[in-house]
């Protein structure tokens, strides 16, 4: 009989009450944002007019590593963490690799994703301070899902602006937004000025997260006591997510194992910095030698081909200018499934610590990624959301390269959501119709020429 463990859970009094801010323990600090206008750093209340007070703070917070959770926030993290640390025997065995491998099921979530670790304290600060709406994008919907529940948690109303491609792709998303009680638009749209430029210059754009971004905003600050939310990029999404990689923490000591890698599907990189930023302050405080890596698509590939400099968070330039890896904020990205890694930047902390070779970065061609999926899913029974997909290809090249070598590393990677809903990308896949993008030297050079036109 086996006595091999399969599965690692916390209790819930072992559930982190502290997130862990990354940028306290960082040597080189992340150059600041800046307010556009005056291009001179962000001040907190620079924020307030977009963002719940709390957050604006906590963004640009270089001090503190510890931040309390609320105790309303972490009663609602106990619906469903801790979530299992798995080890992935199945997987191991069809890849005939010495590597032991394990994953973050970040899946069992009430919508499915990660995403709801930092829907709830957003929604939650608003709540605090008196909003009663708030607005958001989303791309393949896993964010706008659990904004949507978040708000009907603390008795606010929530407008999803969706990327229309998505939209089109995942109409079983929308459902599950409108079920929560969401008001869904896909976005470009003609309810915002940002959406009816973009659709009067071109009547048929599928939309990207820029684009979303700048209509969510334009809502909420034309809207009363209503703020704007977001599911990436920035440093308190970020933040909130750690409970993923803290949690990992005490489960890997369990395990009895400690990863010699750690990898995260990467968008605007909140899953990635949530699974990786806590074993990474081993790395900065005590010199351990656990490598990082972020798999983005080979169709978005801000970190492997992207420029390192100052640009907008969205389309239409509401947002503060942000130091980042970029494509440039008016890169349209190609209509690929994994919508939620479909941006164009990568967030100021992640930009930073790759910048400072803390970290490093690997792009994934679509149909390498569902082969992945497909291949997890036989070995291991759960199908994968098209962004975590990327994550596993990685993973797998990691564990292969173990099976030349013959090494027994130790590889952790962030199982971020489940594709029950994505079985149409599935389908594609499957009856061989699924496409390949990717981008040259020349479509990145051309795109930052025009960034720095307009950032000058």
């Amino acid at each position: 009989m086996s006595t091999k463990q399969k599965r690692f859970f916390l209790t819930e009094d072992q559930i982190p009450t502290q997130w862990y801010n990354i940028q306290a323990d960082m040597v080189n600090k992340p150059m600041p944002p800046l307010n556009p206008q005056t291009k001179q750093p962000l001040k907190p209340e620079d924020l307030y007019p977009i963002f719940a007070k709390e957050l604006c703070h906590q963004e640009l917070d270089q001090k503190n590593a510890w931040i309390d959770i609320p105790e309303e926030v972490r009663d609602m993290y106990k619906y469903y963490r801790s979530t299992p640390l798995v080890r992935a025997y199945g997987l191991e065995k069809a890849l005939g690799t010495p590597a032991h491998i394990y994953f973050k099921n970040e899946s069992v979530s009430p919508v499915g994703s990660h995403k709801l670790n930092s829907a709830l304290p957003q929604a939650y600060y608003c709540k605090e301070e008196g909003v009663t709406n708030i607005t958001t994008e989303t791309g393949a919907g896993q964010w706008g899902c659990a904004l949507s529940y978040a708000a009907k948690v603390f008795g606010l109303e929530a407008a999803v602006y969706q990327v229309k491609i998505s939209y089109n792709q995942k109409p079983y998303r929308r459902s599950i937004m409108q079920t929560y009680g969401a008001q869904v638009t896909p976005s470009p749209s003609m309810s915002t000025k940002a959406g009816k430029k973009i659709l009067t210059e071109d009547p048929n754009n599928q939309g990207s997260l820029g684009t979303a971004i700048s209509e969510a905003i334009e809502l909420a600050v034309s809207t009363p006591n209503c703020k704007y939310t977001l599911g990436s990029v920035l440093s308190h999404v970020t933040l909130h997510q750690t409970i993923i990689g803290l949690e990992a923490e005490k489960q890997m000591e369990m395990a009895g194992e400690y990863p010699d890698i750690v990898i995260g599907c990467f968008g605007g990189g909140s899953n990635f910095g949530g699974i990786s930023f806590p074993f990474m302050r081993h790395n900065i405080l005590e010199g351990k030698k656990t490598r990082f890596i972020a798999a983005e698509p080979a169709s978005c590939p801000k970190l492997t081909q992207g420029v390192f400099q100052y640009d907008f968070g969205d389309v239409a330039g509401y947002t503060p200018l942000l130091p980042m890896y970029t494509l440039g904020h008016n890169f349209m990205p190609a209509n690929i499934h994994a919508g939620g890694l479909r941006y164009h930047g990568a967030g100021v902390i992640v930009s930073q610590l790759l910048k400072d070779g803390l970290m490093e970065a690997t792009d994934i061609k679509q149909t390498e990624s569902f082969k992945a999926g497909t291949l997890f899913a036989k070995a291991e029974g759960i199908i994968p959301a098209p962004e975590s997909c990327h994550a596993i290809a990685a993973a797998i090249n990691e564990a292969n390269k173990c099976k030349e070598t013959g090494e027994e590393k130790v590889i952790l990677f962030n199982l971020s959501g489940h594709g029950l809903i994505d079985m149409s990308a599935y389908d594609q896949y499957l009856s061989g119709s699924l496409l390949d993008f990717e981008i040259t030297e020349e479509d990145v050079k051309r795109n930052i020429a025009e960034l720095e036109k307009v950032i000058k």
